[in-house]
């Protein structure tokens, strides 16, 4: 018996060494290292941690969903188009100087001498793409087959509420969604396609979607801090561009290679496009820049200062109160057809990563106590060194937050019990002992209960008290900024 157990033990340790020389195998793919432009199935193929998702008893079942998610793919900017026009204007006269001071012009892409923006002469920008409509036209397909428990029910607004903010590739993200949730459930076309109402608050005043807009301190905060963040990022820059230089014999300034580092996020995501910009960086230089993109999104829009999710307070009581609702329609027998049983909500990175952070996500239990706290974190760790923290996993193009409210009956009484699924995957909950299955009750009390006491008004419209703040433990902070220099400098 003890012979048969070793020879498992042995056969197992053999299988798990195998997976990871396999997976460290893995040819270099860039599509999987874009920070937050990283398309969605892109960002399901990366792998995540090993974690063991808790077994959801017999007994349960789900009676609501709530989903908050970004919209899928979009175009650049008009912001970003402009600087790819600029990139482009740039990259000509270094070429020209090439060829005029009679350098060998062997070292350069052929690409890239005469390369033009894909998006020069658009006038808009930021759009919904195609690829961005199908990410989320699927989304809502899978949704309604992993819970047609919820789905089962004819079409009505205040059953599928569905809401959006007035950003157009937001609202056509919502469109896409609800097009495949209820896909073939009506009349309209060969498609039997139905109509559906999306809903949204004014930008000036939409506090639980757009709280990130409203909210006057955070803007200070953020204006303030994205010097610093520039700062911060420079050593990483003038390594890289060293390197092109020497490389490519072009004279490349840091905001060239910070504008190549985009292009190559843009090709690689939205024109799936490997073999142009992103092949002028090594696989360990695009480690490096993902995680001078993972370093902007934790201190500027993450846990790097508790008013980056503090301000999502009234999204994560709207979450809750719809699940009390749920439950106020179970215990009370309402009859089907007059309760809701899912409310969808389509936002933006800077709506989906306080929320994330809100909940506790992508942190271990230690640090989830520290925010409990109101404490800082330490700052997402150097490559190759792992993190939990990474752009292209925790807010990728049409990523999404889903809360499955279950009833179970359990000891011949009726509980209920939330499941947090990150992009459809079961997620640990650190303040839910590692759970990703957790008790209503402790959900509210230890994950929520504790964000309760900010009121948003009081964060967000007290402006020169919050500015005063902010500058005494972040601006004016140089141990901070040291240890932010020595963590780039590694």
């Amino acid at each position: 018996m003890l012979k048969e157990g070793m020879n498992i033990m042995i056969l197992l340790l053999v299988f798990l060494a195998i997976t990871q020389f396999s997976n460290a195998d893995e040819p270099f793919d860039v599509r999987k290292h874009l920070a937050t432009v990283t398309r969605y199935a892109d960002s399901k193929d990366i792998s995540a941690n090993s974690f063991v998702s808790s077994e959801i008893p017999d007994q349960c079942t789900p009676i609501h969903l709530n989903l908050v998610a970004r919209h899928g793919t979009r175009a650049p900017t008009k912001k970003k188009i402009r600087e790819l026009d600029a990139l482009d204007a740039h990259l000509e006269v270094l070429v020209r100087d090439a060829k005029e001071h009679k350098q060998s012009l062997e070292k350069i892409p052929a690409w890239l001498a005469g390369w033009r923006s894909p998006w020069k002469g658009k006038v808009t920008g930021g759009e919904l793409i195609a690829e961005g409509e199908d990410e989320l036209y699927h989304l809502g397909i899978r949704v309604r087959e992993r819970f047609p428990d919820l789905f089962n029910e004819e079409y009505h607004p205040d059953v599928y509420s569905i809401k959006t903010t007035q950003v157009p590739r937001a609202s056509a993200s919502a469109v896409a969604f609800a097009m495949g949730l209820f896909n073939e459930r009506g009349k309209l076309g060969p498609g039997r396609h139905r109509a559906f109402a999306v809903t949204s608050e004014s930008r000036a005043s939409d506090i639980i979607l757009r709280f990130h807009d409203c909210c006057q301190s955070y803007k200070a905060f953020r204006k303030s801090q994205e010097p610093n963040v520039d700062k911060l990022k420079e050593p990483l820059l003038n390594e890289i561009t060293r390197e092109l230089v020497r490389q490519y014999g072009l004279n490349f300034t840091n905001q060239d290679v910070s504008s190549l580092w985009f292009l190559c996020k843009q090709e690689a995501s939205l024109l799936n496009i490997t073999n142009q910009a992103c092949s002028l960086f090594s696989p360990s230089e695009v480690s490096l820049l993902e995680w001078a993109d993972d370093l902007e999104l934790f201190i500027l829009k993450g846990y790097g200062d508790t008013l980056n999710y503090q301000m999502g307070v009234p999204l994560l009581e709207d979450v809750v109160q719809s699940m009390e609702q749920a439950i106020k329609a179970k215990e009370e027998g309402y009859a089907p057809g007059i309760y809701e049983k899912a409310r969808m909500r389509f936002a933006h990175a800077e709506t989906l990563l306080p929320f994330s952070c809100l909940i506790g996500l992508f942190l271990e239990e230690s640090e989830f106590e520290l925010i409990q706290r109101e404490e800082s974190l330490e700052l997402p760790p150097k490559p190759p060194k792992n993190r939990n923290w990474r752009g292209s996993i925790v807010a990728p193009f049409a990523g999404n937050n889903m809360l499955i409210l279950y009833s179970c009956q359990l000891d011949n009484s009726s509980k209920y019990f939330v499941q947090v699924l990150h992009n459809e995957r079961p997620i640990a909950l650190p303040g839910c002992n590692g759970s990703s299955f957790c008790p209503f009750k402790v959900f509210k009390e230890k994950i929520v209960a504790p964000h309760l006491k900010h009121d948003y008004n009081m964060l967000c419209d007290v402006i020169e008290q919050k500015q005063k703040d902010s500058a005494s433990s972040h601006a004016d902070d140089p141990g901070r900024l040291r240890l932010l220099g020595q963590i780039l400098h590694g």
